[in-house]
């Protein structure tokens, strides 16, 4: 099974698509909406952005959340 997002994923498409992931992301201290929008970036630059260590592991486990 392929994974439902990347670290090329852009923001604006994960939460058009998967508006659960907001949550998810949220509660590990990564916000992707501002002022109501979505940022305007892939899942990987935000990540990359927000220093988050082990940038596969969020992916690995979001991609898990989604199931």
């Amino acid at each position: 099974m392929d994974p439902k997002v990347t670290l090329d994923t852009p923001i604006e498409d994960l939460v058009l698509k998967y508006p659960e992931a907001v949550g998810f992301l949220t509660r590990k201290g990564i916000r992707c909406i501002r002022c109501g929008e979505p940022l305007w970036c892939t899942l990987g630059e935000l990540l990359e952005e927000e220093n988050i260590p082990g940038m596969q592991k969020t992916i690995d486990e979001l991609n898990e959340f989604l199931g």
